[in-house]
């Protein structure tokens, strides 16, 4: 990168430096890359505050929570598509044929893989799968046999556990014994894992296994449970820079609107989404509850993700994860 690209880092990287001095985020890494492989990467913090104290580094793991969604599911679904291997458009009972098998009318029969792709389904945000019971198969019969209680279209994991079972039918086995990526796991080795919270239920601290609890108890899942350090994540945003460029179809569908604020998979800018509020209309972003988030920027052919653990210990803080991401974006626009 350019040395003019400097300042505009270092003043994201403040950002950050400042919520950890404030004791808001227990530590965080910053990275950005561009379309030729050059990249920044700096750290701060804490990897870990309770029980042991650990130093975050660059070699750092981060459970990347909900940017499974879109590091690991949506490319693989795309591929199958861009393969001939899928219609995004078909329901999904075109590959899970005894969903809500009982209820051969209902709602949820005619829910498409684009759609779920997009958030465009009438699933409610999120259900405590959990506490349903301890068996994953049985989990996952629930979640195929429960009448879905429909609402208006909103953000949903749902969406992404079903795209997860579907990857499993297709594949013949289970999200945790798919390769994970290049540089990614499904679980990260503990004494260099960022730690998140102290989970109740589990009675512990959390360090290495996923903190979604509906991934945990479902052994594996496509909305969750993905773990990677900041250099995995740069890798993976540089590939999609580059396959823009090569006319790569699962890149084009990635960038392509279903919705004012979704493509497929991914967040595109909106007033007060996470990017920022000076994005240009090519950006996709996508965060994860943990206290991660990638951005692709193809006008400008860079990618910036800021990845922090900021529920450890705790969710039940204000940890100013959202003012945060806007600002940092803010400054990154300026590379």
């Amino acid at each position: 990168m350019a040395s003019g690209d400097v300042t505009a880092f270092d003043t994201a990287f403040a950002l950050l430096q400042q919520s950890v001095d404030s004791g808001r985020i227990p530590g965080g890494v910053l990275g950005v890359i561009d379309r030729a492989g050059n990249r920044q990467v700096r750290v701060t913090g804490f990897a870990q505050k309770v029980g042991v104290q650990r130093v975050m580094t660059r070699e750092t793991w981060f459970d990347l929570a909900s940017l499974t969604k879109v590091i690991f599911t949506t490319p693989r679904i795309l591929g199958l598509a861009a393969r001939g291997d899928l219609d995004l458009d078909a329901p999904i009972v075109s590959v899970i044929p005894d969903f809500r098998q009982y209820a051969p009318q209902c709602w949820e029969r005619q829910v498409t893989f684009r759609q779920c792709l997009g958030h465009q389904t009438p699933f409610p945000a999120v259900e405590p799968i959990y506490t349903y019971g301890d068996d994953p198969e049985r989990l996952r019969a629930f979640v195929l046999q429960r009448e879905w209680r429909s609402g208006p279209a909103v953000y949903s994991d749902i969406n992404y556990i079903l795209l997860g079972i579907a990857l499993e039918r297709i594949e013949g086995r289970k999200i945790r014994a798919m390769d994970a990526g290049s540089g990614f796991a499904f679980a990260g080795p503990p004494d260099k894992t960022a730690a998140t919270e102290f989970c109740r239920w589990r009675g512990r601290v959390l360090c290495g296994e996923v903190h979604d609890e509906n991934c945990f108890a479902l052994q594996g899942s496509g909305h969750a449970g993905l773990f990677g350090a900041v250099d995995a994540v740069l890798d993976f945003a540089h590939d999609v820079l580059r396959g823009d460029a090569a006319g790569d179809p699962v890149v084009g569908w990635m960038r392509a609107p279903v919705s004012e604020r979704r493509t497929h998979g991914w967040e595109r800018p909106y007033d007060g989404w996470s990017g920022g509020h000076h994005c240009n209309a090519t950006v996709i972003g996508h965060t994860g509850f943990t206290g991660t988030g990638l951005w692709i920027d193809f006008e400008r052919g860079q990618a910036w993700t800021l990845l922090t653990n900021r529920v450890h210990p705790s969710r039940h803080v204000d940890s100013g994860i959202f003012a945060l991401r806007s600002a940092v974006g803010d400054a990154m626009n300026r590379i």
